[in-house]
């Protein structure tokens, strides 16, 4: 999903860094408030960027100029809410970029679009969704860390073809050309991430209750109704 250094053109990729830098101001914000008001989460905010860095590191080749990986926002979307996520997300594309030539500089606006923005909200709006609905807690984990990945590489599809629209058919012929080739890999990879998160949320369940609590993930008065909807 990461879109190589260089791939887009200039205007496009401008653009993007243009949509993307409201967000991430928006996100820095929170990210300061979240820190100043409860200093000890600062551990619990480590550990969403590491796991998002880790899984999003992964890369498999798919369409020429991007590739396929899991993204790892699900889980801090859901820990700390987006606008949160969109910092994390963009640290961990600047590291990967500069680290790991994974993704790119001219290409980082975009890839925060896809990856640590539309992921991010696309994925806590389900997960939101499903809690308010009576959806036990890690079924709206796993459907939210599933969506937060699978709408990360529709947008990234979209990028691709509005950057190299099709020659017959246009950007709509370079969607469907786009997303058919990233859906053979990013499905299962979507399936497995909402799986893996959903094993991660267990173990936070189990150690972190009162910062969960806290964060709003598991109901006020402890974490035994939970436990018993799982």
């Amino acid at each position: 999903m990461h879109i190589a250094e260089g791939y887009l053109p200039p205007v496009h990729a401008a653009a993007w860094g243009v949509a993307s830098a409201p967000f991430v101001i928006h996100g820095v914000r929170a990210l300061t408030r979240e820190v100043r008001a409860n200093p000890d989460s600062t551990l619990l905010l480590g550990a969403s960027g590491a796991f998002t860095f880790v899984l999003s590191a992964l890369k498999i080749p798919s369409v020429t100029g991007s590739c396929s990986h899991p993204t790892g926002t699900g889980l801090g979307a859901i820990l700390f809410r987006p606008p949160i996520m969109a910092v994390l997300g963009t640290i961990t594309l600047l590291f990967q970029a500069l680290l790991l030539a994974h993704g790119g500089l001219t290409t980082l606006g975009a890839n925060v679009f896809s990856m640590a923005i539309v992921g991010p909200w696309a994925g806590f709006a389900v997960y939101a969704l499903l809690r308010r609905s009576g959806a036990p807690l890690m079924v709206g984990v796993f459907f939210g860390a599933f969506v937060a990945d699978l709408s990360t590489y529709c947008v990234t599809s979209v990028q691709l073809a509005l950057a190299f629209p099709d020659p017959g058919s246009g950007v709509v012929g370079a969607l469907a050309k786009f997303g058919g080739i990233f859906a053979l890999t990013q499905i299962p990879l979507a399936v497995s991430e909402g799986l893996l998160t959903v094993l991660v949320m267990r173990l936070l369940v189990q150690s972190s209750k009162g910062e969960l609590t806290r964060l709003g993930v598991l109901l006020q008065g402890g974490a035994k109704k939970e436990a018993a909807v799982r």
